[in-house]
């Protein structure tokens, strides 16, 4: 469902890698004027970026190579609001426990995450998780090559837990990361409660 009381800011997509025409199309439909994001200028003209999923070591090469690295690092620092779904998890988390050598992250969270941490592809899965802070139904979450927040540290929150109560959703400040992937499922919400950081910031 459209949603065009949220069209008031730009919002990018960092599209190096992974999943961004599908985040895209999400914040379209909720009315956000997007940006693919591929250069520090196209960086610098957005309100809020999502990261996709992916491979986080492609996309950090990839950042490094367009020398979007530093420029990210430099906008999550000064407050930009931004999103993070399973690689973009790992790109914003302050400490990748299995990252492959030479791998960066761009900080951020107060996190320790673990990259793949259910396994390969074929034991990805879905599972409906609780919530609270979008209120309503539990969320159904896609969970594809996933990594897990293996500690929060004292800065961050976790939104949302498995079961067997590991961490799949975060947040700090103007930071946001899952380790799902809600942009395949139809449910909206937590890009909703993204574009609200976005407003609230700008």
């Amino acid at each position: 469902m459209v949603a065009p009381h949220v069209a008031t800011r730009r919002v990018g997509v960092l599209a190096l890698q992974g999943d961004f025409r599908e985040h895209a199309h999400v914040l379209r439909a909720l009315g956000a004027d997007v940006t693919l994001v591929r250069r520090p200028e196209e960086l610098a003209a957005v309100d809020g970026l999502v990261i996709p999923g992916g491979e986080s070591s492609v996309m950090d090469k990839l950042a490094r190579t367009f020398g979007l690295a530093e420029p990210l690092r430099a906008a999550i620092r000064g407050g930009l609001p931004v999103y993070g779904t399973c690689a973009g998890l790992i790109m914003l988390a302050d400490t990748v426990l299995d990252g492959i050598r030479g791998q960066e992250s761009l900080g951020g969270l107060d996190v320790s995450v673990r990259r793949n941490a259910f396994g390969s592809q074929t034991h990805s899965f879905e599972t409906d998780l609780d919530v609270p802070v979008l209120g309503g139904e539990p969320m159904h979450a896609v969970f594809i090559r996933a990594p897990i927040v293996e500690s929060v540290g004292p800065t961050a929150t976790a939104l949302a837990t498995l079961e067997d109560g590991r961490c799949v959703a975060v947040e700090q400040g103007n930071l946001l990361g899952t380790s799902f992937h809600p942009e395949v499922t139809g449910d909206y919400r937590i890009h909703e409660y993204f574009l609200g950081k976005v407003r609230a910031a700008a």
